[in-house]
Formats: C-alpha cells, structure tokens, sequence
C-alpha cells in the first residue's frame, strides 16, 4: 500500500514514547517525526507538520496514554470538526506533566515556586 496525499480523509497515527525527559513521536507508516519535553508541545508541533504536510481540510485529533511512557496520537485532515477531543488530550496530558513535575517541585518549593508557575504558564500559553 503507498499513501494517497489526495485521499478526501488524510489520518496521521503517531507512536510517542518517553525516553528520560524526551517525549519522541514516530508516524506510523509515514515520514514524519518530532520531540518534545512535553506531550502538549509534542502534540502541537505533529498538529503544524500534518498541516503542512497535508491542508486540504480541517483538523482533529485524538490522543490516549498506553503506558506512563508511551501514547497514541492520531491527527484526522477532513470531514467534519470534532471539538471534544482536543479537550480531554489537553487534560490528560496536563494531568501527567503536574504529576511527574511535583516530586521535584516539592523539595525547591519555596524558593522559585512564583516564578515556576509563571514559566509554565508562559510556555503553556505561547
């Protein structure tokens, strides 16, 4: 099977592992490959490489965890808009990040707690 770039549903399956602090994503059966300190960075980075590599369409997308170190994400390119998932992928990664951050955060907590939250909102929001 080769890929057909003028299909009218272009899906975009990702494997994502977690190697140390490195999240890596590998399309499966296709070219495109990124990493990330994060899976919300990751996510967007693959969501702007799907656009370019195919913009015939809206997109959606959908990612589940596997394990605490690896996860599925998948970007949809056409049909119709579905805005729920995003949402749950969001949190669910949020979820994760704010679980494994806070055993190192706990020890530095009151020296650099303000100026922590500040970064991170600054990078979440970017």
């Amino acid at each position: 099977m080769g890929s057909h770039p003028s299909s009218a549903l272009g899906v975009f399956t990702f494997v994502l592992r977690k190697s140390g602090t490195e999240w890596t994503a590998k399309q499966h059966s296709g070219y495109i490959e990124n990493s990330a300190s994060s899976t919300y960075d990751l996510q967007r980075k693959l969501v702007n490489a799907v656009r370019a590599a195919d913009s015939s369409g809206a997109v959606q997308s959908s990612f589940s965890f596997v394990s605490p170190s690896s996860a599925v994400f998948q970007v949809v390119v056409g049909g119709a808009v579905f805005v729920g998932g995003g949402t749950v992928a969001a949190a669910h990664a949020g979820g994760a990040v704010a679980e494994s951050a806070a055993p190192g955060a706990e020890k530095k907590e009151e020296k650099v707690a303000e100026e922590e939250d500040e970064d991170f909102g600054m990078l979440l929001f970017d």
